[in-house]
């Protein structure tokens, strides 16, 4: 009886469902719930007065009642036995291990003890769980500019939402990059791809309200290049020391890296890789005439081929074995002329420039230079000319110098003689003897005409006597020249004490001379005065 009493009651809740609804019983739906896993569809009620609550179940085919709590417990419909319970306290409904069968309308009946019915429905949505999210690519591979990449997301789950990932920027739609989302898949389309746009790792996340699956990394390399073609060093010098550790170095920016081809006038070279060596060109005997070079990056991917931009140079060979020749003879100033020749054994001399002592030569009415400057003359030979003479080589690699020692033998020149004149008896004395010479002088001394054995440039006497006194002379002569100079000093011995600091004659002679001068002023005026004095006459 009481059994027949719940399905009358159920029947006539289903009966008013709808007329009588009641929006503040049930949350505004749908509810989401995963499907394997439990849900409680909550009220809005809170200890409601009630005589039955039913909750029944609307698949769009047909409704089932689900259960029933009333005065006498819960009843649950056979095919929810185990799985559903209804809190008594606010009408909430549990259901356990949701199935796909699960989704659907869900309504609850509230009927009152005074015979009045409330009725809301909800919609519940059994999700499947978002799982294998994967990327994949219409190309293996890209070539930037040229490709059209299309990747595609993939995933299950229900109700799924998909968003791109460029490490953790998202991906946004523009001009060239367009999303497309499907139900099960997303479509990400890429014309005309830069290396910039798949950097990566790309991702694809697929989610719904309850999960979100992300994909693994994704990785699509873009094949770019060659960009721009650069050979450094970029302007090197135009000439080049031959045998130096000169190379040019070609480079571009390129994935794959590119492959290089050199040209020398736009003529391919034998030369494989990146580097140019001086010594390849040199090998191939095109080192010693000035010719553009320039290489050409390839990527293999890509197809493209870039040249770069030519640098010149030349290898000139270095100048060395620098030597200056000159005369080897004994020289004489006056009577030789001295040719001197400056050369290298290798190299190509391009400049040449003569000093003396360090300072350079210009071309005078003695000095004469080759047209090609290589040699000079000097005609004829003075004493000024003795010096070092440097001789400096140059090209476009290298200076190099050479020197000439050149001794012109001159002289003597007027011999001068240094010593006193007149010495006390047991003073010393020395006479020096200098005349300008190349090579250096030898002396010899006459005492009044007698040749004594002084041969050196001095004269010395350690203690004077009175038979020093005399005419001392002095003769410089040039082995090599054959000249002698000459030079006489006078020597006067005195008495000791004739010499003393006291006045000399001359200070003694104008001693007297003032004081006579003087005598003879203070005279003048006397007799001045007593002109001018009235004498009285004695008459």
């Amino acid at each position: 009886m009481m059994m027949s009493l719940t399905l009358l009651l159920a029947t006539l809740g289903l009966l008013v469902q709808g007329c009588c609804a009641a929006q503040d019983i049930l949350p505004d739906g749908p509810l989401d719930a995963v499907l394997g896993k439990n849900v409680t569809i909550a009220t809005l009620l809170d200890k409601p007065v009630y005589a039955f609550i039913i909750w029944n179940f609307n698949d769009g085919k047909e409704q089932t009642n689900i259960a029933t709590a009333g005065p006498e417990g819960l009843k649950v419909n056979a095919p929810y036995e185990g799985r559903v319970s209804i809190n008594r306290t606010n009408g909430n409904l549990f259901l356990s291990s949701l199935k796909s069968e699960d989704n659907g309308d869900y309504s609850i009946s509230i009927l009152t003890t005074d015979g009045s019915t409330k009725t809301a429905e909800i919609k519940l949505r059994v999700l499947e769980p978002v799982s294998k999210a994967t990327i994949t690519s219409n190309l293996p591979e890209a070539i930037e500019h040229n490709s059209t990449v299309i990747l595609t997301c993939t995933a299950k789950g229900s109700f799924l939402k998909f968003g791109w990932l460029n490490k953790t920027a998202p991906i946004v739609a523009n001009t060239r990059i367009t999303i497309k989302d499907g139900e099960t898949s997303s479509t990400l389309t890429i014309t005309d791809v830069l290396r910039s746009d798949l950097v990566g790792p790309i991702y694809c996340t697929a989610a719904n309200k309850l999960e979100t699956e992300k994909s693994a990394a994704f990785n699509l390399t873009v094949f770019y290049g060659p960009d721009e073609v650069k050979v450094t060093p970029s302007n090197p010098s135009q000439y080049i020391k031959v045998g130096s550790n000169f190379s040019l170095s070609c480079s571009a920016s390129s994935d794959p890296p590119a492959t290089f081809v050199w040209y020398r006038n736009q003529t391919m070279l034998e030369n494989e890789g990146p580097v140019l060596r001086l010594e390849t060109i040199e090998k191939l005997g095109l080192a010693r005439e000035m010719a553009e070079y320039s290489c050409s990056a390839k990527n293999a991917k890509t197809g493209r081929t870039v040249p770069s931009t030519g640098v010149s140079f030349v290898a000139m060979e270095p100048i060395s074995g620098v030597k200056i020749t000159g005369p080897t003879a004994t020289l004489i100033a006056g009577n030789n002329t001295a040719n001197l020749s400056c050369q290298a054994t290798a190299g190509t001399v391009t400049t040449r420039t003569w000093m003396k002592d360090g300072k350079p030569l210009t071309a005078s009415s003695r000095l004469v230079f080759s047209a090609d400057m290589s040699s000079m003359m000097i005609k004829p030979l003075q004493k000024e000319d003795n010096g070092e003479y440097t001789c400096e080589l140059a090209n476009r690699v290298t200076t190099e110098k050479a020197s000439y020692k050149m001794v012109v033998n001159y002289g003597p020149e007027p011999a001068e003689v240094k010593g006193e004149d007149a010495v006390e008896v047991n003073d010393p004395v020395k006479m020096e003897c200098a005349a300008v010479s190349v090579p250096p002088a030898t002396y010899t001394w006459k005492f009044n005409g007698t040749l004594t054995k002084v041969t050196t440039a001095q004269y010395v006497i350690e203690k004077a006597v009175y038979k020093n006194t005399g005419t001392y002379t002095c003769e410089a002569r040039n082995s090599v020249t054959g000249k002698t100079t000459t030079k006489a000093h006078n020597l006067s011995v005195k008495e000791e004490g004739a010499l003393d600091e006291g006045l000399s004659d001359g200070a003694i002679a104008g001693i007297v001379i003032a004081v006579l001068v003087a005598l003879g002023a203070a005279i003048g005026l006397i007799i001045y005065c007593r002109q001018k004095v009235p004498v009285e006459s004695p008459y």
